[in-house]
């Protein structure tokens, strides 16, 4: 398994201060290998870059390459590239295998047991690109860094919910 990484350092919203790849054998380890990586590369970017890596954004990166990686590890043979990129607002999140098919998530069935994990992705990343290449695969999962807005900056259909207050009963 092998890794490198570069500082970037490029000006601009969109431009990548960091960045680093990871080449991981499809063993057993290799899902929970990802997950580290992930995490040690937000750990750096707060520390080195001073960038608010929210706890939300660690742990949805971490669900999202543990999925990613999942996938690509029960789907293709091979080896997983994981690559992570970081700019001021958000991590890219890029997993390659050496299938070249191109999934698709499969509609809600709270019945079916299983098969959920791009479903999952689609739902908790800001965007999901997936790219055939003549080799294989490669899906780019974007979030963002910050938290969403705060519960009494968002529009009465995306508070939480508060419990009613019991309705007293007749005996």
């Amino acid at each position: 398994m092998g890794s490198h990484g570069d500082g970037g350092g490029r000006a601009g919203a969109n431009a990548h201060l960091m960045r680093a790849a990871f080449a991981l054998d499809g063993d057993d380890g290799c899902i929970a290998d990802a997950r580290n990586h992930a995490t040690a590369f937000l750990d750096r970017a707060r520390a080195d870059h001073r960038l608010p890596v929210t706890a939300r954004a660690r742990d949805l990166t971490q669900l999202v390459v543990s999925e990613l990686v999942t996938n690509a590890r029960k789907y293709a043979p091979g080896p997983v590239l994981l690559e992570l990129g970081i700019t001021a607002g958000r991590v890219d999140i890029v997993v390659w295998d050496s299938d070249p098919t191109v999934p698709t998530a499969r509609p809600a069935d709270p019945a079916r047991i299983g098969q959920h994990g791009l479903e999952i992705v689609k739902a908790v990343t800001e965007d999901l690109f997936i790219e055939q290449e003549p080799t294989g695969k490669r899906i780019t999962a974007r979030i963002t860094l910050s938290d969403p807005r705060p519960p009494e900056a968002r529009g009465p259909l995306n508070r939480p919910r508060r419990a009613r207050p019991a309705e007293p009963t007749e005996t």
